[in-house]
């Protein structure tokens, strides 16, 4: 499994939601809660408009209920991308490590990708939409956004890696070209299908990362 991104305020323990959080003792479980109320109103607001207040009326909670479980809106904002990882990794990494070594996990790896962005596509993906805010806005939560793309596109180039060695692209592939070229074509379906709204974006992501495995095909 991919490590979980480094958390740049060692106070700020990763968050837990689903069904798992029920079996957590009542603080985690409300802080779990927090959490998955917190990411969704996210997905509308941006990180840079998620407040303790906020969401403390979202929770029907006191603000100083809130801030009691993560003492600062930094915690707060890195526990929401910590989550968003946690998902992004069981959704679109977990399947795709069933799958034999080489090609066949490559391709799972970016159907998955590419499912989960077309999923996304009403609330947007906080990866992308965090880069955007969080470019030029160094500290903590910038620092969180930036761990988490960096270990799933570690783990993209690994995957890469592990089909040129089983042979199924070109022994002189540039790995790193590759994952450049894949993330290329996921940040044009989100913008294609979710800003342009043009149909057909999916399947042309498709089309690219067959045209782009028949170009460094063995």
């Amino acid at each position: 499994m991919l490590h979980t991104p480094p958390d740049p305020t060692p106070c700020a323990p990763a968050s837990v939601a689903g069904p798992a959080a029920r079996a957590l003792p009542k603080g985690r479980q409300t802080r779990a809660a927090i959490v998955d109320e917190a990411l969704r109103l996210a997905s509308q607001v941006g990180l840079h408009g998620l407040s303790i207040g906020g969401l403390a009326e979202a929770m029907h909670m006191s603000k100083s209920g809130v801030f009691a479980h993560f003492g600062s809106r930094d915690e707060l904002q890195i526990s929401v991308v910590r989550e968003h990882y946690a998902r992004f990794e069981r959704q679109v990494f977990a399947p795709a490590m069933q799958r034999p070594r080489g090609l066949p996990r490559l391709r799972a790896l970016f159907d998955n990708w590419t499912r989960l962005t077309n999923a996304e596509l009403d609330a947007g993906c906080l990866f992308i939409s965090g880069a955007v805010e969080f470019d030029d806005w160094p500290g903590p939560v910038r620092d969180a956004l930036a761990a988490a793309v960096e270990v799933w596109m570690a783990a993209v180039i690994r995957a890469i890696a592990q089909a040129r060695q089983e042979g199924h692209l070109h022994t002189e592939a540039d790995d790193q070209q590759i994952g450049f070229e894949i993330h290329g074509l996921i940040l044009a379906l989100h913008y294609e299908a979710r800003f342009l709204q043009r149909p057909g974006a999916p399947e042309r992501a498709r089309r690219g990362f067959d045209n782009l495995l028949a170009r460094y095909g063995a």
